[in-house]
């Protein structure tokens, strides 16, 4: 038997009792959100968010100054005033939440609970990315301040029939075509009316729904208890659920942590890149290591333009319109890369605006520098070379946040190189198929892999420990 006393496998995702902004102590709901907190560009992205209203939460989860401890525990005291204040307040029962966001002609449902925490040898929450310890305790000394799950973790799962396994088709579509289980419970309670409705100024509309029925409840549990998920946003925050989990003597509310659980065969995420900021290597001196290794060639901007030459299937630029090969100069006028055909390939981009496409890397060169006994899959990763090869040993750049910044928007990884120096690199996605075939290996992907989205807006709902 498990600490939590369950001997059920699968996905176990509890009602808790939210705590949300009071609508009438705020200036509005879209003012007191904000990103992820490994999203917001700092410190720009920063500043504005505190800007916003007086009461966002990016006070609470990202606090800063010069000592952490200070930082932790002023998050920590905000957050006991804010609740003492009534700007923050419990719901009067616990409940799953219906989330919904639309934008960008993408529509995600999904429901947010209290999910029971489990190592990875269950295999029942599939992580596929390394994590860096310096965050995991960051994040650790946070929450232990606020004793709170700030923000939702996105989970995804797969509730389409052909992975029920026991042809039973709960879950899925039914017989008739209708929604079954977590499905079914999320499409009934969109009829009703929101607890919440907001447009964030990115444009998208988050909704939130509350459902405490007792058998609307155990449908979606006796749906979940039956899959297994995979992290597509959390890796740092899901290492210190479980890192918490271990410091507490007893079973109690740190052994679930607040999460969004997305079915991806009704609600597909996307999946972009996450650059790369290297403020101490300036781009003539990134570029002149390359020579022997790797091709390089020039690219003509804008940011729109190079990306398509990288091709980034994520851009919304048009592609094949572009020719193959390269001017006499070298440069490349509106290429298109094919990510299965040309291997590995990165764009840089410096303080002088210019772009430079790196490609081709020398097979004998991966050879030497690339870890062995890892799945073909794994070894082929931009990621894996870039951090193996380029960042290791071409560049030996340090592995920490003074030498390499993780940005997911390439517009601001550029924007930021150009007005402080040094080098962006701007990566490709990895297909959503690589990502799961790899988790359900238990191969972990290089930190910061992957950006799958839409992530949901924190500052909605948010779980207090002392709370559940």
């Amino acid at each position: 038997m498990s600490r939590t006393g369950l001997t059920r496998g699968g996905l176990r995702l509890s009602p808790f009792r939210g705590l949300r902004y009071a609508p009438e102590r705020v200036g509005s709901l879209a003012a007191v959100t904000s990103p992820p907190y490994d999203v917001v560009v700092r410190p720009d992205g920063l500043r504005h968010l505190e800007t916003a209203d007086p009461y966002n939460i990016v006070r609470l989860i990202l606090p800063h100054g010069a000592d952490p401890a200070v930082c932790h525990r002023q998050a920590g005291e905000t957050l006991r005033r804010w609740r003492a204040e009534g700007v923050l307040r419990a719901d009067p029962e616990p409940a799953l939440y219906v989330y919904e966001q639309y934008g960008e002609g993408l529509l995600q449902r999904g429901l947010i609970g209290a999910l029971r925490l489990s190592p990875p040898e269950e295999g029942v929450v599939l992580p596929h990315e390394d994590v860096m310890p310096d965050v995991v305790a960051d994040r650790a000394a946070l929450m232990r301040a606020t004793a709170a799950n700030l923000e939702p973790l996105l989970l995804t799962y797969r509730g389409d029939d052909a992975e029920d396994g026991d042809g039973s088709g709960e879950g899925g579509d039914g017989g008739d075509g209708g929604p079954r289980g977590a499905a079914a419970v999320i499409e009934r309670a969109v009829r009703g009316a929101p607890l919440l409705t907001t447009v964030t100024e990115d444009g998208r509309r988050h909704r939130l729904w509350a459902v405490t029925d007792p058998a609307e409840l155990a449908e979606a549990d006796a749906d979940l208890s039956r899959r297994r998920a995979l992290i597509a946003d959390g890796h740092h925050r899901w290492a210190t659920y479980l890192r918490l989990r271990e410091e507490q003597p007893s079973p109690g509310p740190w052994d679930s942590g607040l999460v969004l659980l997305v079915d991806t065969a009704r609600h597909p995420l996307r999946v972009r890149a996450i650059h790369r900021l290297l403020p101490r290597l300036p781009l003539p001196e990134a570029l002149d290591a390359l020579r022997g290794a790797f091709r390089v060639r020039r690219v003509d901007g804008p940011l729109p333009h190079a990306l398509k030459a990288l091709g980034d299937p994520a851009e919304p630029t048009e592609r094949g319109t572009g020719t193959t090969g390269g001017d006499e100069d070298g440069s490349l006028a509106g290429a298109s890369a094919d990510p299965g055909a040309t291997g590995n390939a990165f764009l840089l981009a410096g303080d002088d605006g210019s772009f430079h496409l790196v490609d081709r890397p020398d097979p004998a060169l991966l050879a030497r520098t690339v870890p062995a006994g890892r799945p073909r899959a794994w070894r082929t990763l931009d990621a894996t070379v870039l951090h193996s090869v380029l960042l290791g040993r071409i560049w030996e750049v340090p592995d920490d946040p003074e030498h390499i910044r993780y940005i997911h928007d390439a517009a601001a990884a550029v924007e930021q190189v150009e007005r402080h120096g040094g080098t962006a690199v701007l990566m490709r996605p990895v297909r959503e198929e690589t990502v799961r075939h790899l988790a359900e290996q238990g191969v972990m992907m290089p930190r910061k892999s992957t950006s799958f989205g839409p992530k949901p807006a924190t500052g909605l709902v948010l779980r207090s420990l002392g709370t559940d």
